[in-house]
C-alpha cells in the first residue's frame, strides 16, 4: 500500500486554496469544486462541501477538523515564518525546537486545520527525514 495524499474538505475551495498557495504550493485544479497542491513527495487534495454528496452526504465536514496535522518540511523554519507573517493569522506556536530533533512553528489555515512547517535541526531528525525522503547521504 503506498500512501498517496491527504484531503481537506471545506466550505470555502477558492479562500483555502489561495491560502496554501500562498505557503509556496502551487494548484491544480481538475474542476471548480476539487483542487490538488502536490509536492514531491505528498499530494494535499482539497475538495468542496458539495464534493461529498459523491460519498455519502455529510461524511465530512469543512471546519470541523481538530485531529490532525498536516505536515511540510522546509530548508529554514524561522526564515519561512517570517515571510509568511502576512499571510498566517492564528499562531498556534511560534518556531520552536522539539524534543525529537525537529524545529517547528504551528499555526492554522482558515478552516482551523492545524499546520506544522518544520525543518530537522539535529543529525538524528536530518537523517530521519533524508532516509523517509529518499536522500543519499554523501561520503566524506
Amino acid at each position: 500500500m503506498n500512501f498517496v495524499s491527504t484531503r481537506i474538505i471545506t466550505d470555502d475551495i477558492e479562500r483555502l486554496v489561495r491560502f496554501y498557495e500562498q505557503l509556496g504550493l502551487a494548484a491544480t485544479w481538475y474542476t471548480s469544486e476539487f483542487a490538488e497542491l502536490s509536492t514531491a513527495t505528498a499530494t494535499l487534495a482539497i475538495g468542496s462541501t458539495r464534493t461529498m454528496t459523491l460519498f455519502g452526504a455529510g461524511a465530512a465536514e469543512g471546519g470541523h477538523n481538530r485531529s490532525v496535522i498536516i505536515e511540510f518540511r522546509v530548508p529554514d523554519v524561522d526564515r519561512y515564518f517570517d515571510n509568511l507573517k502576512s499571510v498566517v493569522t492564528q499562531v498556534v506556536q511560534q518556531p520552536t525546537t522539539q524534543p525529537w530533533g525537529n524545529r517547528s512553528v504551528l499555526f492554522r489555515d482558515p478552516d482551523g486545520n492545524l499546520v506544522n512547517v518544520f525543518t530537522p535541526v539535529t543529525a538524528q531528525a536530518i537523517e530521519k527525514h533524508d532516509r523517509a525522503a529518499g536522500v543519499q547521504a554523501s561520503s566524506q
